[in-house]
């Protein structure tokens, strides 16, 4: 598979997405995004026929070697059955999405059993386990050599199937995964009513993960990492900053600083309008943000201006303009984006969704958008 996306590229994917990390000038802007779910997609970009969401990762790995700088890891369909999980969750998945259906506890008390039993299990479990890539979990044996070789296989198996695309894998503290699974409503009971069982557990899921990352983190296998952490609404932050400050910023800092003695860049997101917690998580040591709606007031031109010492990534409105708009429409904000952001000059910025390529964007769309990237490349770029 070829490295290059337009006959114009100078760089390969992984200089690009490098200089673009490191603020450097570009040969054109590098292309980030997550394609896995979007079954037009799948069929423009293969020449396939596809029906329903019947693909896999091959189909989502050629789209990805033909379009993207950086990626996500790929996820195939999850198909559309009612899984329940160990500790007692029922999900009911629709191919591309999944949804609660039930929890395990009705009340705050009962969120505070299920979290004291998590804790006790990651007590219990060696600090070393876990990091599988979608489609290889079940594979690993664990222990410190062993995650280490395993974490390397995987990344360097997915490698091999997107080309020289530069894969973004996701590392977190627990926190999203926490108030996520007890639902806004419960999660504010139970942080009131038990603290310091959320202490207690954002303690040790740090420590676990800090664990994997020393063991299995190796810039040559990516320059960057993503740190999942969604807590804002289109009006800003749900929690107030004290309670950020107490049971999730000093886990986002120790998490970044493992990644990075390691060498890895640090790429945070959460979705909605975070534009106040922004100088705080700078504080915290990351790199950049993903994921800015335009919608809730989050311009990644501006919010580059603003803060230009950070990557920005993810800027492209991805449901009035990517599912609703024109190729037209597409092409003019990818040509504002990299004009107004002087990211071929500067670095600093890819060209990616806010709401990544879900089945609603319109195949045109997409099309559209990498195509732009193409049509502006950098005149002073020296190789």
């Amino acid at each position: 598979m070829s490295d290059r996306i337009f006959e114009t590229d100078r760089m390969t994917r992984r200089e690009r997405v490098e200089a673009t990390l490191n603020h450097q000038p570009v040969d054109r802007a590098a292309i980030h995004e997550q394609v896995s779910y979007n079954p037009g997609v799948m069929a423009m970009y293969t020449g396939k026929t596809i029906e329903g969401f019947d693909y896999g990762l091959d189909e989502i790995c050629t789209v990805i070697g033909r379009t993207l700088d950086m990626c996500f890891p790929p996820f195939p369909p999850c198909g559309t059955g009612r899984v329940t999980s160990d500790d007692g969750f029922v999900f009911q998945h629709d191919n591309w999405t999944a949804w609660r259906v039930s929890r395990p506890f009705t009340d705050a008390q009962g969120a505070r059993d299920w979290l004291l039993a998590r804790t006790a299990a990651l007590r219990e479990t060696p600090r070393t386990s876990g990091f599988a890539l979608p489609g290889q979990e079940g594979q690993h044996s664990g222990g410190g050599q062993d995650l280490r070789a395993d974490y390397r296989r995987d990344m360097l198996e997915t490698q091999s199937k997107i080309g020289g695309a530069v894969l973004c894998n996701f590392s977190g503290t627990g926190f999203c995964g926490v108030f996520d699974a007890m639902g806004l409503e419960l999660f504010t009971y139970f942080s009131m009513d038990y603290p310091d069982v959320l202490a207690d557990y954002m303690r040790l899921s740090t420590q676990h993960e800090l664990a994997r990352v020393h063991v299995a983190a190796d810039v040559e296998l990516s320059p960057v990492i993503l740190i999942p952490e969604d807590f804002s609404t289109k009006q800003g932050p749900i929690f107030p900053p004290e309670f950020l400050h107490s049971h999730h910023y000093p886990y986002v800092k120790a998490l970044t600083e493992a990644w990075h003695e390691h060498g890895v860049k640090v790429i945070y997101h959460s979705d909605g309008n975070y534009k106040k917690a922004i100088p705080a998580l700078i504080d915290c040591g990351v790199d950049g943000f993903y994921c800015l709606e335009p919608a809730c007031g989050m311009d990644i031109v501006q919010l580059k201006r603003t803060y230009p010492d950070m990557v920005w990534a993810g800027g492209i409105d991805g449901v009035d303009l990517m599912e609703r708009g024109e190729p037209e429409d597409v092409r003019a904000e990818v040509h504002r984006h990299i004009r107004e952001s002087n990211v071929l000059a500067e670095g600093g910025m890819f060209i990616a969704t806010s709401a990544e390529i879900n089945p609603p964007v319109k195949p045109e769309n997409f099309r559209a958008m990498v195509e732009a990237v193409g049509e502006l490349t950098n005149p002073d770029f020296a190789v």
